[in-house]
């Protein structure tokens, strides 16, 4: 019996996925949840799965670290596996996955006989990934920006000015400025608020 946890934001979907997961005699959805867990599963409890909606976790360029070493903690402790269910045209999603210790990558608009066989594998201690997620670990190797960049651009994001974004990450605001124009110039965007538009679109904030 695979014991499963659910991670998934929207409670609707997260609902319809458990029913999915639990319509296999083989698996056992011990809990869900709309974000990731805040602290490390104990052994005990700690599930043999999460399946996780890859946009409930952190960035990859998340700061501070701790944020995706959270995930990574947590797979630790009780010795867990992570599937990720990912959309196929963002790769920065994907990278993110990938980034938290995912072993399992579905496709978002994949079958359910193909989550459940990945689910399967993933517990056995195998390696999955959806062939229609192939084009997208290619785009995702490709990401062009820094993890500084990233991290510059995931507050500038979230709405904090220049003198925020530089005392958050202990930056002069000049080289915060520095960073910004290199993004906005990597990604090939406008200005600030057009370079947010392309990341949060290739799901790389």
């Amino acid at each position: 019996m695979v014991r499963v946890t659910v991670v998934y934001e929207a409670q609707l979907l997260r609902a319809a996925l458990v029913d999915l997961l639990r319509s296999d005699a083989g698996v056992v959805v011990v809990s869900s949840m709309s974000q990731w867990p805040q602290e490390p599963e104990s052994v005990a409890s700690a599930p043999d799965v999460f399946v996780a909606d890859a946009e409930c976790l952190p960035p990859s360029g998340a700061e501070p670290d701790s944020a995706v070493a959270s995930v990574s903690a947590s797979l630790s402790a009780g010795g867990s596996a992570l599937l990720a269910l990912v959309p196929a045209q963002r790769p920065g999603v994907l990278r993110r996955a990938h980034a938290a210790g995912a072993t399992g990558f579905v496709d978002k608009n994949g079958s359910k006989s193909r989550l459940l066989h990945a689910l399967h594998r993933v517990a056995k201690g195998e390696r999955f990934i959806d062939d229609g997620l192939a084009l997208g670990f290619l785009q995702a190797a490709e990401m062009p920006l820094t993890r500084r960049e990233l991290s510059v651009l995931s507050l500038a994001a979230k709405g904090a000015p220049v003198g925020e974004i530089a005392a958050t990450l202990y930056l002069s605001k000049g080289t915060v400025r520095n960073y910004m124009a290199s993004v906005i110039r990597k990604v090939g965007a406008r200005n600030r608020v057009d370079a947010i538009r392309i990341a949060q679109g290739a799901g790389w904030t």
